[in-house]
């Protein structure tokens, strides 16, 4: 649990991928983006939160841009395919363990090979030998973001045949056509789990998507000892723990990948300069949000003095007005107007400078002092900031890039 600044420094580090299992991953940049979304969908993103999001969407994107961490650190599908693709017996990955239903050709066409070739070789899979999916058939579980990057994943890995699998078909359909793999209903769930090398599965669901028994029925109908790998990328859990028990059977969940660390991949883990330049850039951006937030704290209080400057001058247009009953509309205007230059004139210097000092720690001094040199009204600055806290609409597409 985390209180002010501290979660201010956490939300920061988390959008930079710093406190992902895998540093430097890039998908819960995405992730924030959705959350705040989400919360303006809902009604609940006030302006502090707002502001805060947007910060923390641009401290993801400089870390990216400006760092090495992306390049450094793989991301969690990478990772667990990889762990996944080590463990399977290195007979699976002969050419004569190809199976007639493999994947068709056209899921690895000369523009995705030329894409991978102009990868940086950091970053590039193994497609062939130990470590890659050769030969092998993997099924993916669901159909959202993490489904879709297990999928390229495991074609860039080189797998022979490809299986999605989810509850709507036709998400699962669109999915499986960005690589030309096929699709199938959960209904079926055992059946291609039999069929199957490696299950890979991602989905938002609540509970238990596969069960032990499902898997202990697909045991049934494949060849003995044939191994089974199930990676387990869900939070909460998407596989039965049971399952990892059954013969024949290896359950990798998040836990598992955790041990294995960012280092999992060569060349995957973050090198400490590039953390350290992450952290550079979270401390410029918590230290700009700091300044932000001081100087909008005063900001009800500079507001609130205008406001009663407003009203004096107000007072006294009437109460002149009163005494002079022949004064013509022309000479009022001219005098409301000379009132009001003079009172703006006067408060120009210390609403100004108030703000310049509200960047700096210490402040709220300024804007006590303010308060009182001025006399001004606790319930009036109160009612600006209730104002302000007020829940904002959504800023437009740029200000989320």
């Amino acid at each position: 649990m985390h209180y002010e600044d501290r979660a201010v420094q956490h939300l920061l580090a988390a959008a930079c991928g710093l406190d992902s299992m895998v540093v430097g991953e890039s998908q819960i940049l995405g992730q924030v983006r959705q959350a705040l979304h989400a919360a303006r969908e809902q009604g609940t993103l006030g302006r502090a939160l707002s502001e805060l999001g947007a910060r923390a969407l641009r401290a993801g994107k400089r870390a990216h841009a400006e760092t090495g961490i992306d390049r450094a650190g793989a991301s969690l599908v990478s990772v667990g395919l990889t762990v996944a693709a080590g463990r399977l017996p290195a007979a699976a990955h002969r050419p004569e363990a190809h199976r007639p239903e493999a994947h068709p050709p056209e899921a690895h066409p000369p523009e995705a090979r030329r894409r991978e070739a102009r990868r940086p070789e950091t970053e590039r899979l193994p497609s062939a030998g130990p470590g890659s999916l050769t030969s092998l058939t993997v099924l993916v579980v669901g159909a959202g973001s993490m489904s879709s990057l297990a999928v390229a994943t495991a074609a860039r890995m080189g797998a022979a045949s490809i299986v999605v699998a989810n509850r709507s078909h036709a998400h699962a359909e669109r999915i499986a056509a960005t690589v030309s793999a096929a699709s199938a209903d959960l209904s079926r769930l055992p059946a291609e789990i039999a069929a199957a090398d490696l299950v890979v599965s991602c989905t938002g669901a609540p509970g238990v998507v596969i069960t032990a028994e499902a898997v202990r029925d697909a045991l049934g109908t494949r060849a003995p000892g044939r191994p089974l790998i199930l990676l387990d990328l869900a939070l909460p859990r998407d596989v039965d723990t049971v399952a990892g028990q059954l013969p024949g059977v290896s359950l990798i969940g998040l836990e598992d990948l955790r041990e294995a660390g960012p280092g999992g991949l060569p060349g995957a883990a973050a090198g400490d300069e590039h953390v350290a330049a992450v952290w550079q850039i979270i401390a410029s951006e918590f230290a700009a949000h700091a300044s932000a937030d001081r100087a909008a704290r005063v900001a009800p209080t500079v507001v609130a003095l205008r406001a009663k400057a407003a009203e004096v001058v107000e007072a006294e247009l009437a109460r002149l007005a009163g005494r002079l009953d022949g004064m013509d509309a022309r000479s009022h205007r001219e005098i409301a107007q000379s009132m009001r230059r003079v009172a703006d004139k006067l408060l120009h210097a210390p609403t100004v400078r108030v703000k310049e000092l509200a960047g700096a720690p210490g402040a709220e001094s300024y804007e006590a002092a303010l308060r009182v040199l001025f006399d001004l009204d606790p319930d009036a600055v109160q009612a600006v900031v209730r104002a302000d806290a007020g829940l904002v609409s959504w800023p437009g597409e740029e200000g989320w890039r």
